[in-house]
């Protein structure tokens, strides 16, 4: 790309082929917008309904549970057929639902570009469409216009350019025709260059269109945005690996059972619908809607907490982050200036500090509201503060404009550095000038200290410097206040003039900021400031919040753009406070984070912003300050603009993530304690305990209530105390899948137990060993699945209580702190005795009607598994 900030205007007429006086013909401006096209951004391809319900579907959870629907229709269990594919239904409708609102951020950039432009074409000044601008077109600005296009520009008359859609920096920038530079410079730093999208926020100026539509820099941020492909979050990656062990699991298990059959001398059909019932058996086919729920659950809760969800696995993303890169302007301060210091009658101190009835400190509050064109609401954020920190100390803006009236000006000149106004009270008149440092210092030669106005010596000016520099080294703006008096006009107005003092001011940061920072510090996990702004004052906010210490801990964009992207990931573990950067530097930032096997999350608030956020693994957008772009771009939105609400939310993402696990890996269990009952059964040559439909029947109504409400398990008080959770590590880490295979096994022994006790009690054998397969009835082989039936509900919903805590006993944990667990462990049971006494249910399920003292046993023997976790949990504490 050529750096059009390096070179002259003659050069740029001769590349671009235009001339300034007379601008394009209308004729060559309809050439060039054939060749280049027209200055817009390219319409993104909108997401059908097609594709997403494609997304919806498109993991192997769901393939298997598609696979296993076709095959129960096949072999004629239709109602299993129909029950599956309702469950595939309602996942994708949530999951549908919940994210339909369809990616933004191009509509949004697009919505941006300004709809007319000023300029020049054949020799006259013309108004025209901002999409019909073609580079080599001469554009006229005036302040309160959007620059259309990229722009070098040729002539300025104290320009300013509000520039916080690209650079995020709210302050405007003075632009300057004169300025070039050889060396690489920032965006922020290119003085003779108007980007589009930006504002114009005084002066006006001339200049030569460089670039149009997706090639300006604004448009770069486009085409990331919609060049960047969708990765999967940590969930769904953990719920595709568990369906591949799951699938290949279901499907070993099948072949296995076929040849145990086969060598069993059982018919061939038989033992096709054998596996199938272990095939349902090895699915827990109401996991993905429950995740799913417990998700969208998880999405209210978040909500009341200041925190929108626009995609779902994004809540669980979040609780496993492990760095948070945030933008500093809007989001770790304040974003509105705001003065700190003064040095006043050649004291060096806190705005707060001085005292209005002194005549020096009123003097210098008197002069930086008078010399002032900016009001509470509206005008240049350094001049708002200027009001701002006189009415904190009693003086108003109004009244002191209505006792001294101004009567002349000098406005803000880019080369001067300084602004005066000539003010009349009832007896005299004086002036008042307010600037940079090194224009003012120069033309003073008295200084106000100690109540009178005395020459200024060469000590006092060391003095101002010495406070100047310290204001400098706090990253503070310094800007000089004087006066004179007796002049009725301008003429003389910025020579001889009174030292009043200096003004220091900074955007500060949030007060809630600095704890948050420290919580994440607490819960391993690393902020990192990544901003437009100058490098000292990066890291002098940076070292108040306590994310970075020195300047070692610091690297600007220039910095960034001199080492590789294989530099940067190592320099990244180290770095605090990335300064000065660019829209392509946080993603590249971001990217190197990723590439270290990190969560991201990345905050921020404005266009420049947008292509990190999507980037990220999470993008968090500001709802207030945040644009439209930024938003459209993210996948939560604070409504309170709150960096702390960032903490809430990856505490919420914790909770949500463990008690997801805490649903898997009961459904886990619960369906390897159907796998262990059918499985053994059949290899002891017995009947199948269980029927296909009352396994399907368990998977999605008995289990489903109970993991529901394990998803909702109030929060872990200590979950920020842990370190960020690896998101390699599986569901089955740190014991889990020991656990959930024990527990598995313990359900399918018991519910085999059940089977054959029923069978026994039913024949009347002498004990279980003297029971004759030969010669089973249908009603006593209906009785003892029944009883089976029942057990393998009852235990799976007692068990459901052993999820809560690994550690803690359910008397520790309170057996009424999850009221929704145990309404659902009621609930759950109440069906159960609903489908053995209702006659209805009776030939759908294959049920006996079985009697108290049946109950008796199956309740006592399904307690067995809480039992055994509680003797298990006694002894771990203990050890």
């Amino acid at each position: 790309m050529s750096q059009w900030y390096s070179k002259t205007v003659q050069e740029i007429t001769e590349e671009l082929n235009t001339n300034i006086e007379t601008g394009l013909s209308s004729r060559e401006a309809e050439n060039r917008l054939k060749q280049y096209g027209p200055n817009k951004f390219q319409e993104g391809e909108k997401t059908s309904i097609w594709k997403m319900l494609w997304e919806q579907i498109n993991s192997i959870l769901i393939w298997i549970l598609i696979v296993a629907a076709i095959i129960s229709a096949f072999v004629g269990e239709i109602t299993d057929a129909i029950i599956i594919f309702i469950v595939i239904a309602l996942n994708a409708i949530i999951g549908i639902v919940e994210e339909s609102k369809a990616e933004k951020a191009l509509e949004e950039l697009k919505k941006m570009s300004t709809p007319k432009a000023i300029v020049r074409r054949d020799g006259q000044i013309k108004e025209i469409s901002s999409e019909n601008l073609v580079p080599g077109d001469v554009v006229i600005i005036d302040a309160g216009r959007y620059i259309p296009a990229d722009l070098r520009l040729i002539e300025t008359a104290n320009l300013q350019i509000e520039e916080s859609a690209l650079t995020g920096e709210s302050v405007p920038v003075d632009k300057n025709a004169g300025w070039s530079s050889y060396s690489e410079v920032p965006l922020g730093d290119q003085q003779n260059i108007a980007f589009m999208s930006t504002l114009s926020t005084y002066g006006r100026g001339t200049g030569i269109v460089t670039s149009t539509g997706m090639e300006t820099e604004i448009g770069k941020i486009a085409k990331m945005l919609g060049g960047q492909e969708k990765e999967i979050t940590p969930l769904q990656k953990k719920l595709n690996e568990l369906g591949k062990i799951l699938g290949i699991g279901a499907v070993m298990i099948c072949v296995i059972m076929f040849f145990v059959g086969y060598f069993q001398g059982r018919d061939v059909l038989d033992m096709f619908l054998i596996a199938v019932s272990l095939a349902v058996a090895a699915i827990p086919e109401g996991m993905v809607a429950i995740v799913t729920i417990v998700l969208a659950l998880g999405v209210q809760k978040m909500s009341k907490r200041h925190a929108i969800v626009r995609k779902l696995p994004a809540v669980e993303t979040l609780g496993s982050v492990s760095v948070i890169c945030s933008d500093k302007t809007g989001t770790l301060t304040q974003n509105k200036m705001t003065v700190t210091k003064v040095y006043v009658d050649g004291k060096y101190t806190d705005l707060g500090t001085i005292q209005q009835k002194d005549d020096a400190s009123y003097r210098l509050l008197r002069g930086m509201m008078l010399c002032n064109d900016a009001t509470l609401d509206s005008g240049d954020p350094t001049e708002i503060a200027l009001i701002v920190a006189g009415n904190d100390l009693g003086l108003d803006k109004a009244k002191l404009e209505q006792q001294f009236q101004r009567v002349n000006e000098l406005p803000f000149d880019s080369d001067r550095k300084m602004m005066t106004t000539v003010h009349r009270d009832s007896t005299s008149y004086f002036s008042v000038t307010k600037g940079a440092l090194e224009s003012i210092l120069p033309r003073t030669t008295s200084i106000l200290k100690n109540g009178q106005v005395q020459p200024i010596s060469a000590h006092d000016k060391e003095e101002i410097l010495e406070a100047s520099r310290k204001m400098s080294d706090e990253a503070l703006r310094v800007l000089a206040v004087a006066e004179r008096t007796s002049l009725a006009d301008t003429e003389a107005s910025e020579e001889q003039l009174i030292f009043l003092g200096l003004v220091g001011m900074i955007d500060p940061p949030r007060e809630e900021v600095k704890q948050s920072v420290a919580q994440c510090k607490d819960a391993g996990i690393r902020t990192i400031m990544i901003t437009g702004d100058h490098q000292n004052t990066a890291l002098a906010i940076a070292k108040e919040l306590g994310i970075a210490d020195d300047l070692s801990q610091t690297m600007t964009g220039q910095e960034l753009n001199e080492i590789s992207d294989t530099e940067l990931q190592e320099k990244v573990e180290k770095v605090r406070v990335f300064a000065r950067v660019s829209p392509e530097h946080k993603v590249r930032i971001v990217q190197a984070l990723k590439e270290n096997g990190l969560i991201v999350s990345m905050t921020g608030d404005g266009v420049n912003d947008a292509p990190s956020l999507k980037q990220a693994d999470v993008g968090v957008a500001m709802g207030i300050t945040g644009t439209d772009v930024a938003k459209g771009a993210s996948d939560i939105i604070l409504t309170d603009d709150n960096f702390s609400t960032i903490v809430s939310a990856v505490e919420q993402g914790r909770n949500i993530f463990q008690n997801i696990r805490k649903a898997i890996l009961f459904l886990l269990s619960c369906n390897l304690g159907e796998i262990t009952a059918l499985f053994i059964g059949i290899l002891l040559g017995w009947p199948a305990p269980l029927t296909a439909v009352q396994i399907l029947w368990v998977n999605l109504i008995t289990d489903t209530l109970p993991a529901i409400a394990l998803g909702m398990d109030p929060d872990d008080p200590d979950i920020m105390k842990e370190k960020p959770r690896n998101p390699k590590e599986s569901f089955f880490a740190h014991g889990n899948g020991a656990y959930t295979v024990l527990n598995g096994m313990l359900i399918g022994f018991i519910t085999l137990f059940a089977f054959i006790e029923g069978l026994r009690y039913y024949t009347g054998a002498a004990s279980i060993f003297a029971v004759d397969f030969g010669n089973i009835s249908e009603d006593a082989l209906t009785h003892a699945q029944t009883m089976a039936f029942i057990t393998l509900s009852a235990s799976q919903l007692f068990h459901s209580l052993n999820l809560r805590s690994r550690r803690k006993s359910i008397f520790q944990t309170g057996l009424f702190t999850n009221p929704l667990l145990l309404g659902a462990i009621i609930i759950g049971l109440l069906i159960q005795a609903s489908l053995v006494y209702v006659p209805f249910f009776h030939d759908v399920f294959g049920i006996y009607v079985v009697g108290l003292k049946d109950w008796g046993f199956v309740i006592g023997i399904s307690l067995i598994p809480v039992i055994i976790n509680e003797i298990y949990k006694g002894i771990r504490r203990i050890i």
